[in-house]
């Protein structure tokens, strides 16, 4: 096998084509040894490293993928200003115990003359799908090319963005593709913030103002699994989140747990789900809510 880009200083193999990245696979495997995959856009922070520590966990070798990927943004979304710090993110995954870094280029992950598409209903619909419709269809084909690459028998996604792991859940399921799909619990700053690699666009102010977000779905959880009424805690929602200082406020929802139907009442497990804006940042986050009584 070559490694294209041979190694960074600290050592992390870093692959950039499809036929290196399935040469180190098939020796792996040849050797008895499982995969696992976490699939990232990069700009790397703890909560993406406690992917790595559970694909460990998981399997005897991890490759995480770094791939910002256009396919999933729209023309005036963020894909140029999207951080970008390839050496900074190998150390951190050397430091998670990750064994391969594959950071693909754009032309061959989508080679000239690249003409399909994929297209995923179901849980793709409403929440960010309402906001952001080329999102998931993006997703959708990045993340089906990583496991066609990669065929681990694991990937590793978190549940931070948890519509985005129920849409990968189901065409998994729906297309027949052998791999495991395993979510992480959202991991979070000490002020319940959750991490995300655009909390670099809040400004000192604003990012002491965004764990209002999540302190405002906690309250609302603990008050619905209490049996308080589903509209008037969506509407308290979003009046503490305004009053916290957030913008826009794209949607703050019910639904579902394991299949993202809306629900007017937690008669199973469900979730609140929010995105909103604070400055030039849209935060998302979720919560688990517990069956009233």
């Amino acid at each position: 096998m070559t490694l294209t880009a041979a190694q960074t200083s600290s050592d992390l193999p870093i692959l950039r084509t499809v036929e290196d990245l399935r040469a180190q696979v098939a020796a792996w495997r040849a050797q008895g040894l499982t995969v696992a995959l976490v699939p990232t856009m990069g700009a790397l922070h703890d909560g993406h490293l406690g992917l790595v520590r559970r694909g460990r966990e998981l399997a005897d070798r991890v490759v995480a993928s770094v791939f910002v990927n256009p396919t999933q943004f729209a023309p005036h979304e963020d894909f140029d200003r999207y951080p970008r710090d390839e050496a900074g993110d190998s150390a951190k995954l050397l430091s998670a115990g990750c064994h391969t870094l594959y950071a693909p280029t754009v032309r061959a992950m989508y080679p000239e003359g690249f003409a399909t598409a994929i297209s995923v209903g179901g849980p793709a619909e409403g929440l960010c799908g309402a906001f952001r419709p080329q999102m998931f269809g993006g997703v959708a084909l990045v993340v089906t090319k990583l496991f066609l690459q990669a065929l681990p028998d694991v990937a590793v996604f978190g549940e931070k963005d948890y519509q985005q792991l129920m849409v990968i859940r189901r065409f998994t399921r729906d297309l027949d593709i052998p791999v495991r799909v395993e979510g992480l619990p959202t991991v979070r700053e000490v002020d319940g913030l959750a991490m995300s690699s655009r909390n670099a666009y809040l400004s000192a102010e604003e990012r002491a103002r965004a764990p209002e977000l999540h302190r405002a779905l906690t309250a609302a959880a603990e008050a619905l699994a209490r049996g308080a009424e589903a509209e008037g805690v969506l509407t308290g929602i979003r009046s503490r989140i305004s009053e916290a200082g957030f913008g826009a406020i794209d949607y703050v929802e019910l639904r579902d747990a394991a299949t993202l139907e809306p629900v007017t009442a937690v008669v199973r497990p469900a979730r609140l789900l929010a995105a909103a804006w604070m400055g030039k940042a849209r935060l998302i986050d979720n919560v688990p809510v517990a069956p009233a009584g």
